[in-house]
């Protein structure tokens, strides 16, 4: 079809199709020449379908959108799913616990993969669903590595719910502290006793990809494994940064200079072992906190939190 004779429509769906079948995710100038656009006119109509969800965005690379794996329920080989698998595999036998994916929406995340060992089936999966920033590590993560600009949708979210914004229990210091130090640590804020861990995947500043969480009871994020814990963590999500770049590409940005660092891990049963204090649960549950290295490990309850039914991320 001559490029002039094609409607905005068809240029759309041309590069939602050349996104999906491309042999690895493919750069902009691919796309467009590809389909037989100029370079500004495929940006432009790019950016619609990254807004869109359509396309999914990934430093100067382009993976098929959240939209597009809600439509199927086996991804393309090149959806951010299908490449962070064997990450998120990974994690979760390292460490014993569950991790999920999310990807950033228009003012939550969207869980989009799990991994859940069979001793922790009591705790929700989530998936498919979409978090608020104020009761989830994942998306804590996510909108604490945006520019502070694009936050505001996330934040509105909260303040409708009736969670604070400002003072020292609300989502502004949460959001700083974890810019600050690239790690999220919820305990207890959607339900007791489950705590999480998040830490977002950054290929470009300002843009986060994803967030990859850990999953688990509160017991075991407690200070005798936390620091093991965000290490693997640091080291899965840079893994992952470096898969969605491509080989050739930058290093991914990380999402804070201030990363905790640790020995190697114990075996699983040693790090069981060592984090059951039938304290550490308790004396979290229900407050957000976000690990700073330079602060004391305890969180600060909070008023607003309301346990549910469902599961953490």
């Amino acid at each position: 079809m001559p490029a002039e004779t094609r409607t905005a429509v068809d240029k759309a769906l041309d590069l939602v199709e050349a996104v999906a079948r491309a042999d690895r995710p493919p750069r902009l100038t691919d796309l467009a020449e590809e389909v037989g656009l100029h370079r500004a006119t495929a940006y432009r109509v790019l950016v619609d379908l990254v807004r869109r969800g359509w396309v999914l965005r990934a430093g100067d690379r382009y993976l098929p959108g959240t939209a597009v794996l809600r439509l199927s329920s086996s991804a393309a080989r090149n959806s951010l799913g299908a490449l962070a698998r064997p990450v998120l595999d990974r994690l979760s036998e390292r460490t014993g616990m569950m991790v999920n994916l999310q990807v950033p929406e228009a003012d939550r995340s969207r869980v989009i993969d799990v991994v859940r060992p069979d001793r922790l089936a009591m705790i929700s999966r989530l998936m498919g669903e979409a978090l608020p920033v104020h009761r989830f590590a994942g998306p804590l993560a996510l909108v604490a590595a945006l520019e502070p600009a694009d936050r505001a949708p996330y934040l509105r979210t909260a303040e409708a719910d009736g969670h604070p914004l400002d003072g020292p229990d609300g989502l502004l210091a949460d959001v700083e502290r974890t810019a600050r130090t690239g790690f999220a640590v919820e305990y207890g804020r959607n339900e007791q006793p489950v705590a999480s861990l998040g830490r977002a995947v950054v290929t470009r500043p300002g843009a986060p990809v994803c967030a990859v969480t850990l999953v688990g009871l509160g017991a075991e994020i407690d200070e005798n494994r936390l620091c093991l814990l965000q290490e693997l963590l640091r080291e899965a999500t840079d893994e992952l940064g470096r898969i969605l770049s491509g080989p050739g590409s930058p290093a991914p940005s990380s999402p804070s200079a201030a990363v905790p660092t640790a020995s190697a891990p114990p075996s699983i049963d040693a790090a069981r072992a060592a984090s059951e204090s039938p304290t550490a649960g308790e004396h979290r549950a229900g407050g957000l906190h976000v690990t700073d290295p330079t602060e004391s490990a305890t969180a600060t309850p909070s008023p607003s939190s309301s346990p549910s039914p469902e599961g953490q991320s």
